[in-house]
């Protein structure tokens, strides 16, 4: 017979639980640490037979609204919710993840000033820059407000002349917001941003109804800063493992090439502007 790594998983975390961390009344002697089986199963809302079931391996294939419901019982964070459901071969369900936090971490933007040399900045899943290092801000400084990479795109004029392939940058952008309605269609700073874009922008329209999705990972970028000239750049996203829905993204040039030295002048020009004209 295979391990039953589910079931050991959900006997340690019932174990690890007293009642009244989870608002229960303790009553009669406990033969074993933690909640009993049929608290949890109270708790979840399920069978107390199934939950026996399910500890003991004879039942494998729990729907994904049970996992959902164990999670909330045994008061699983989000690495052990994931770790639950796939110990049980399920995919989770992104809308019932905490919203992203809008705030970035002093420890995430002390790393990214840490790359002089190159962009950085915190996306949130609707495309809003939540954090960008020095260099970022030089980077977009052509934009009237580096404020949110699918306003930017769409309705700022700098974006035509900032993107060269303005038609591939466009519809990366919706792919990637199309993303955010995947975890939460019902968000509402989602819902502000297709409203403003819908409302500004007939290419963004038609792009956001052929429901193209795509996260971001690593692409080419090729820009024209009015200050240095074309920049060929290639980018990484990571997404932040203690803030989930923010990432960091991260653009780099080949060593030793134009792009290279335009970043290093364009570096030197905003170090400069900012020591003339201090914020």
């Amino acid at each position: 017979m295979d391990d039953n790594h589910l079931g050991e998983f959900l006997r340690a975390r019932r174990a690890g639980l007293q009642p009244e961390e989870v608002g229960m009344a303790s009553y009669g002697a406990r033969r074993v640490a933690g909640l009993r089986r049929e608290e949890v199963a109270v708790l979840a809302g399920v069978n107390a037979d199934y939950y026996t079931r399910l500890e003991q391996g004879r039942e494998r294939n729990p729907s994904p609204q049970v996992l959902d419901a164990l999670s909330h019982a045994l008061l699983l964070d989000a690495d052990a919710r994931s770790h639950l459901y796939r110990l049980a071969g399920a995919t989770p369900s992104d809308r019932l993840t905490t919203p992203v936090a809008q705030q970035v971490s002093p420890a995430l933007r002390q790393l990214m000033d840490g790359y002089p040399n190159t962009p950085a900045f915190v996306l949130g899943r609707t495309l809003d820059i939540l954090a960008a290092n020095a260099l970022a801000d030089a980077l977009y400084a052509p934009f009237e407000s580096a404020d949110n990479l699918a306003r930017m795109t769409f309705v700022d004029p700098a974006g035509r002349h900032f993107y060269t392939d303005w038609d591939r940058a466009a519809q990366a952008t919706v792919a990637n917001l199309r993303q955010a309605a995947g975890f939460d269609p019902d968000d509402p700073r989602l819902r502000d941003v297709v409203r403003t874009l819908t409302e500004h922008s007939a290419e963004f329209t038609r792009l956001w109804n052929a429901q193209s999705v795509r996260g971001k990972t690593q692409d080419a970028k090729h820009l024209l800063h009015p200050d240095v000239g074309p920049l060929t750049l290639t980018y990484q996203a990571f997404d932040v493992r203690d803030a989930p829905g923010q990432q960091l993204v991260i653009y780099h040039a080949e060593p030793g090439s134009p792009s290279a030295q335009a970043l290093n002048l364009l570096g030197s020009l905003h170090a400069t502007r900012h020591h003339v004209n201090p914020m």
